[in-house]
C-alpha cells in the first residue's frame, strides 16, 4: 500500500503560547466545515496537540493518506475522536469518515486547512528558540478536580461556597431535570444587570447537571441517587480570556464525570409523568455546540443568570429565600435593587404566575432569544424572541421569514394571530426534523407542554390587522 505522509514538527512549549491563534485562524473559515463532529476534532484534537503536557520536548502532528482510500488521521500518535464523532453524526465507518470519494471529502480540506495552519504556526515563531510569553489554561478532565460537590458528586450536593439556584422557566432539553450551581472566586462578587447576565469575575465556575429520573411521577425519590441517572454536567468557566464551555459526560456507575469534547449520545429511558415509558437518545453537545447557543456579542456568555431568571425563592438548607436577595447577604452579588423591584418572568407552566401572554413569551425567550435576539447568532433573521420586544412584528406576528426553505413548511408568515396550523413558528418547535426543528441543537423530543402553550398562545391572539382594515373601511 503506498501512502503519502505529512510529518510537522514543533517545539510543545513554544507552541502551547499559539493555541488561541491555531483557534482564531479555525474560527475564520467555519464555511469549511460541514460537521460538528470535523470542526470539534480541528477546535480540540489539534488544539490539545498543540497545548499538551509531555515529557518530550517535541511533538509532531502526522497526517497519512493511503492512496488505495483508506485513511487514518493520526493525531499525537492516536487515533482522533473527532473523526469518530463525525462518522457516529453521518452513519459512517471511522475509515469512510476520510475516504476521498465519498461524502466525508471536506475531511481532506480540513487536512490541509490543518497543514496551512500549523506551517503557519510554525512559521510565525513557533519554535525551540523561543519561549512562550503566555501559557494557556489546560481543562481539568475530571468534573471531581473541580471539587464542587460533596464526596464523588453523585449527591449532587454542593460543598461549601458553591450555590444551588434555579430559573423561573428553563430551556427544554428532552425532559431531562438539571441542577445548577455557581461557585465565585472568594472574596468576589458579581455585578448585577438589570437585563443581560451578571458580569462575574474572573475564575467563576457555573455548573449544570442533566439528569433523569427513573419516574418522573415522583419528584421526591427522584432528588436522590437512586431515583435518577446523572448523564452529563456542563461546566462554564469565566478565565481572563472570556468564558469556555466543557461538557463532563457520567459514567454508569455515577461515580465520575470526564471531559468529552467531541459530546456524544446516551441512551436512556424513564417513567414520564403520564405513566408512560419514555426513551431518548439524549445528545451531548460537543464543546462548539455550546459555544453555538452561549455566543454574544462579546463572545461566549452565560444564559440563565440574569435577573428576571432568578427572581425567585429557592429551598436552601438554612430556609427559603429569595435567589437575589440570598446572593447580595453572601456577598456574591453587587448592585442589585430589592427583589420586588427587579425584573421577573413568570414560570411558563404555571398559570398562577402570569397571563398566557407573559408565561408563552417566557418560554419562548429562554428556548429561542439565545439565538434569535438582535445580539444572537441568528439576528440576521430580523425575529426577536426576547420577552421585552414590544413589536409584534419583531417576535413574528405576519413577518415573513427571511430564508428558512422547508422549514417553513411552505407558510408565509412566523406567526399568523388566531391561526397556529398556519403559523411557521408553531410548525418548526413542534418538529424533530433536521432542517426543520427548532432549537436546531440538543433535540431529538418535542416539548409537548410547552408547545401546546405556544398554540394557545397564538390561538387567542386577536388579529390586529383585520380590526384596523375594519376601521378603514368605515371611513
Amino acid at each position: 500500500m503506498s501512502r503519502e505522509s505529512t510529518r510537522i514538527g514543533f517545539d510543545e512549549s513554544a507552541c502551547v503560547a499559539a493555541r488561541p491563534h491555531i483557534a482564531s485562524r479555525i474560527d475564520a473559515q467555519p464555511e469549511l466545515f460541514t460537521s460538528p463532529g470535523i470542526y470539534a476534532w480541528v477546535k480540540s484534537d489539534i488544539a490539545n496537540v498543540v497545548g499538551n503536557r509531555s515529557s518530550a520536548s517535541t511533538k509532531f502532528l502526522e497526517i497519512v493518506l493511503p492512496t488505495n482510500g483508506s485513511q487514518q488521521q493520526t493525531v499525537g500518535g492516536s487515533k482522533s475522536p473527532g473523526v469518530n464523532a463525525w462518522a457516529r453524526e453521518n452513519g459512517r465507518t471511522s475509515s469512510e469518515a476520510a475516504r476521498p470519494n465519498s461524502q466525508a471529502a471536506p475531511a481532506r480540506i480540513v487536512v490541509a486547512l490543518l497543514i496551512a495552519v500549523s506551517i503557519s504556526v510554525v512559521s510565525s515563531g513557533c519554535s525551540s528558540h523561543e519561549p512562550p510569553k503566555t501559557q494557556a489554561e489546560e481543562p481539568l478532565q475530571t468534573l471531581s478536580e473541580y471539587g464542587l460537590f460533596v464526596g464523588n458528586g453523585a449527591t449532587q450536593e454542593p460543598v461549601e461556597g458553591v450555590v444551588p439556584y434555579n430559573l423561573n422557566s428553563a430551556l427544554f432539553s428532552d425532559y431531562a431535570v438539571k441542577y445548577r450551581f455557581v461557585r465565585l472566586p472568594p472574596g468576589t462578587s458579581a455585578t448585577y444587570n438589570a437585563s443581560e447576565a451578571f458580569d462575574f469575575p474572573v475564575g467563576t465556575v457555573i455548573a449544570k447537571t442533566f439528569a433523569y429520573p427513573h419516574d418522573a411521577r415522583d419528584t421526591a425519590a427522584a432528588q436522590k441517587p437512586d431515583g435518577r441517572r446523572l448523564i452529563e454536567t456542563r461546566i462554564l468557566k469565566r478565565t481572563d480570556k472570556g468564558w469556555i464551555g466543557l461538557p463532563y459526560i457520567w459514567n454508569e456507575e455515577q461515580t465520575e464525570a470526564t471531559l468529552d469534547v467531541a459530546g456524544g449520545t446516551v441512551d436512556v429511558a424513564w417513567i414520564h409523568t403520564d405513566g408512560k415509558n419514555r426513551t431518548d437518545n439524549y445528545i451531548i453537545p460537543n464543546t462548539n455546540q455550546c459555544k453555538g447557543c452561549h455566543e454574544g456579542t462579546n463572545g461566549m456568555e452565560p444564559i440563565g443568570p440574569k435577573a428576571r431568571h432568578l427572581n425567585r425563592d429557592f429551598s436552601y438548607a438554612e430556609g427559603m429565600e429569595n435567589q437575589l436577595a440570598h446572593w447580595t447577604r453572601l456577598g456574591l452579588l453587587k448592585g442589585a435593587p430589592a427583589p420586588d423591584q427587579a425584573p421577573r418572568t413568570p414560570v411558563w407552566d404555571d398559570p398562577n404566575s402570569g397571563t398566557l401572554d407573559a408565561r408563552a413569551r417566557a418560554w419562548l425567550e429562554i428556548n429561542c432569544a439565545h439565538c434569535h435576539s438582535p445580539t444572537g447568532p441568528a439576528r440576521n433573521s430580523g425575529l426577536d424572541l426576547l420577552a421585552s420586544q414590544s413589536d409584534p412584528t419583531k417576535y413574528g406576528v405576519f413577518k415573513s421569514p427571511v430564508a428558512a426553505g422547508r422549514g417553513s413548511g411552505g407558510l408565509e408568515y412566523d406567526i399568523v394571530p388566531g391561526k397556529p396550523d398556519e403559523s411557521i413558528l408553531a410548525f418548526r418547535i413542534g418538529s424533530t426534523h433536521p432542517g426543520i426543528m427548532m432549537p436546531e441543537l440538543g433535540k431529538r423530543l418535542v416539548d409537548e407542554e410547552g408547545v401546546a402553550l405556544i398554540r394557545e398562545w397564538i390561538a387567542a391572539m386577536p388579529d390586529r390587522r383585520k380590526k384596523s382594515h375594519a376601521v378603514g373601511a368605515g371611513r
